[in-house]
């Protein structure tokens, strides 16, 4: 009986504590799962993303990964430019493959089934992959201010796989200790996958701020810094003809290559500020509004933005496919004799489906 009461009073301590904890926090533990029989998508909804997210996931695998095989095996595609494209692409493809399967399950059955440990993995994942590619705009963006304002051309492919490193190392450090709980995070059905919640924890906001900082606001305005620089000192060379006048021959189909590259990056940052704008805009907002994130369509909002996200690691391809010529010429080769290669073993894989199929037994 003294056995059971100490038990009782153990247990009645424990649960004054937790609800003590909510009352001061305001938020709900990462291991709470919130219950609501209005929560996950409609079937029209959900046939509609099943079908756009595969067809993102697979362009976003494969582009990117034939990117990545091109410049690893081609040596005239080893560039300073080329070798950080082939990183961004990096990130992208492996964001396609540690990130969006485990979403798209999420999306349609409304719950993360792959445990919490790997919930808060795949959240370090996101977050490097996404400060990764970040990263690698910022720099080209500061060398091709470099080249074209400062008329400096310093980026030298040694020096380009040392930032690699540093880019690499920083999104490692900086998205780590999500994969430790520090912060917490909110396992789904709340969103399709773990993402920020609301607090009003005062260490959680500031981690969250650092987070939108290093990701997407001070890359953001640094790069538009570097665009605009760009932009005014083409109009001014324009204008004045100092490109055809106080240059030699050589050095304008350089600047004329380097302007080109200049556009091309200039379209990749609009891609990215267009998908992910929304997003920085919906993390701050779950994490500071309580309105906002206990709201009865936020599962819909979260699985819209976050597929508007993911939108970019799939454009990406296409667009390094249209705008650089080296790597559509490039591009074009490998995929034929990938196509040479791959045929007998797709034909080989054909029939031994075919023959599982009709009951064979190998």
């Amino acid at each position: 009986s003294g056995k059971n009461k100490a038990v009782f009073k153990n247990s009645s301590a424990k649960l004054n504590s937790s609800l003590e904890f909510l009352t001061l926090s305001e938020y709900i533990t990462p291991s709470t799962v919130w219950q609501d029989p209005d929560q996950g998508l409609n079937l029209s909804l959900q046939v509609f993303f099943c079908l756009v997210i595969i067809c993102v996931l697979l362009l976003a695998f494969l582009g990117n990964m034939v990117v990545c095989l091109m410049v690893y095996q081609r040596a005239a595609m080893r560039s300073a430019i080329n070798i950080l494209l082939a990183s961004l692409a990096f990130a992208d493809m492996m964001l396609a493959v540690l990130n969006m399967p485990f979403a798209l399950v999420t999306m349609l059955t409304t719950h993360w089934i792959f445990g919490e440990a790997f919930c808060r993995m795949s959240a370090m994942f996101f977050w490097m992959f996404l400060m990764e590619g970040v990263a690698i705009l910022m720099i080209i963006s500061v060398d091709r201010f470099l080249i074209i304002v400062q008329k400096q051309d310093k980026l030298s492919p040694r020096r380009a796989k040392v930032l690699i490193a540093v880019s690499w190392s920083l999104s490692f450090c900086f998205s780590f200790p999500l994969s430790i709980g520090h912060p917490a995070l909110y396992i789904p059905p709340r969103a399709p996958q773990c993402v920020f919640g609301y607090t009003v924890e005062r260490g959680y906001h500031a981690y969250v701020m650092l987070i939108m900082l290093m990701f997407f606001f001070v890359p953001f305005l640094v790069m538009l810094y570097t665009f605009m620089g760009i932009l005014s000192t083409l109009r001014h060379n324009t204008k004045l003809g100092l490109m055809s006048l106080q240059r030699p021959f050589q050095m304008n189909v350089d600047m004329s290559f380097k302007t080109r590259a200049f556009t091309t990056i200039l379209i990749l940052f609009s891609v990215f500020t267009a998908c992910w704008a929304p997003f920085a805009t919906y993390s701050l907002l779950s994490t500071f509004s309580r309105a906002f994130y206990y709201r009865q369509n936020f599962f819909e909002i979260s699985t819209w933005l976050l597929w508007t996200c993911y939108l970019k690691s799939a454009l990406n391809p296409l667009i390094y496919y249209w705008r650089i010529k080296n790597t559509s010429t490039s591009c074009r080769s490998f995929l034929a004799t990938l196509r040479d290669v791959s045929a007998p073993v797709l034909f080989m894989c054909a029939g031994i489906i075919v023959l599982w199929c009709s009951g064979g037994h190998f």
